[in-house]
């Protein structure tokens, strides 16, 4: 780690890059706001540590240039006893930190080592994030990479398995991205989110006069991914009467188009994902046994986010950094406090879930920095949209992935957790299915199973 000290005092200054050295951080000192300024334009430094008042440019007006340069480099106000209120204005144009002479010289050390473990954590995200937002680093995240390597050069169909909003089809999207067809279409299909009606017309099309209101041939699914890869979402949700076509068209692969008489041969890779235990609903008769086994060739299993939690912070810098990226939005960063309590909640929602959540605290937070009350967890939840400051958009969950409680203190387990979770989402929406579907990261058929799993009612 590279710092640079800029300071007029002296002494000050020379007993800092010497402790500093002690800490095998090295250290480089200005003694002016104008030589500073030279060593950042020739230099490049990991932070800088930066008195508030000094002769010629001060620390304020150096903060701001520093700001304005570009790309960011964090930045650790010193100020004296009477200048805090300063030193908090400091922090308002984008200052990391600030601390009050005279300090222990190893706060500015934890200081420092927090920033690197950050920017360690930041080169990581970027090191992991070729495909959009397939970022991890748990020993399940690692084996599933291992997996798609081996998989995704091949033609084989592949079953991907997980919990809602694990991010099914992210991972589909990178076996395409490493595949042979990667340079062909790639077309989801959100079986789930299509009426039974519609489905088959969807996916196979239909000729003209095919039904009323067919008035032009239309080209399904299998035909628009030739080349490419067809992804099935919520597979476990299609008709039983159109599955015996799906069947068909995997094994012998052509379709017919609704209302043809003739076969089109395809040419397309099928991913299918489903959240459903396929297994019992093969056994209770929804879903043919046959199509099954020629689904699941490959099977890869997404954990849920609390299986994995150590990629929460990965995950979270990723989504922030998109966010900003995206939104146009100034560069954020959370506290160590929100990462802390990101990894503790339980996240019914999954990534989807972990993904809305930084965005709405990217928006809603004041400052540069995210805290936990941002996040909408925790006792100091954030005010909502709708301005209601008491009830916070998500319940800690300090027990991890085994249990929590409720604002009772009664001992929740993960069913339980998720079921309050839907509850209060329902509550907070006035009972708007659609609004509190995509705020849980659900799909809005998912959240109907859920509500009828649990039975919820009058809400």
């Amino acid at each position: 780690m590279r710092i640079l000290v800029i300071d007029d005092e002296k002494n000050l200054r020379e007993s800092i890059v010497e402790y500093l050295s002690l800490e095998k951080i090295e250290a480089v000192a200005a003694s002016s706001g104008e030589e500073g300024q030279v060593l950042l334009q020739r230099e490049v430094f990991d932070a800088v540590v930066l008195d508030l008042k000094m002769p010629g440019i001060s620390g304020i007006e150096l903060l701001r240039w520093i700001r304005d340069a570009g790309p960011e480099v964090p930045v650790i106000m010193m100020s004296a006893f009477g200048e805090v209120q300063d030193a908090v204005n400091a922090m308002k144009l984008g200052a990391r930190d600030y601390l009050v002479k005279p300090f222990d010289p190893e706060e500015l050390v934890l200081r420092l080592r927090r920033i690197e473990e950050e920017q360690s954590l930041r080169r990581r995200v970027l090191a992991r994030s070729e495909g959009e937002g397939w970022v991890g680093e748990s020993p399940s995240i690692l084996q599933i990479r291992k997996l798609v390597e081996k998989v995704a050069p091949t033609h084989s169909t592949v079953l991907i398995t997980g919990e809602s909003g694990t991010g099914k089809e992210v991972l589909a999207r990178e076996i395409h991205r490493l595949s042979t067809r990667k340079n062909g279409p790639f077309v989801p299909v959100n079986l789930g989110g299509i009426p039974d009606t519609l489905v088959e017309s969807e996916l196979f099309g239909y000729e003209r006069g095919a039904f009323t209101g067919a008035d032009r041939r239309k080209e399904g699914m299998f035909e628009i991914a030739s080349s490419g890869t067809l992804f099935l979402d919520e597979i476990g949700d299609m008709p039983i009467h159109l599955q015996v076509k799906l069947l068909r068209a995997i094994q012998e692969r052509k379709i017919q188009r609704l209302g043809g008489t003739g076969f089109i041969p395809i040419d397309v890779r099928i991913i299918a994902a489903t959240n459903r235990d396929l297994e019992a609903k093969v056994k209770e008769g929804s879903f043919r046994e046959d199509l099954f086994y020629r689904l699941n060739v490959i099977r890869i299993h997404l954990p849920p986010l609390r299986d994995r939690r150590e990629d929460i912070p990965l995950l979270a810098v990723h989504f922030l950094e998109k966010v900003s990226r995206t939104m146009g939005i100034p560069a954020k960063r959370f506290s160590p406090e929100a990462l802390e309590a990101l990894q503790q909640y339980s996240f019914p929602g999954n990534i989807r879930e972990l993904e809305n959540m930084v965005e709405r605290a990217c928006i809603l937070a004041e400052g540069h920095v995210i805290l936990p009350r941002d996040l909408g967890i925790g006792p100091k939840a954030s005010v909502t949209l709708e301005g209601n400051q008491n009830t916070p958009h998500h319940a800690q969950d300090p027990r991890g992935s085994e249990a929590s409680t409720d604002s009772r203190g009664k001992t929740l387990n993960i069913k339980e957790l998720e079921r309050e979770a839907i509850l209060e989402a329902l509550r907070r929406n006035k009972g708007n299915r659609t609004r509190a579907a995509r705020e849980l990261g659900f799909t809005r058929r998912t959240l109907l199973n859920k509500i009828k799993e649990y039975g919820i009612e009058g809400v």
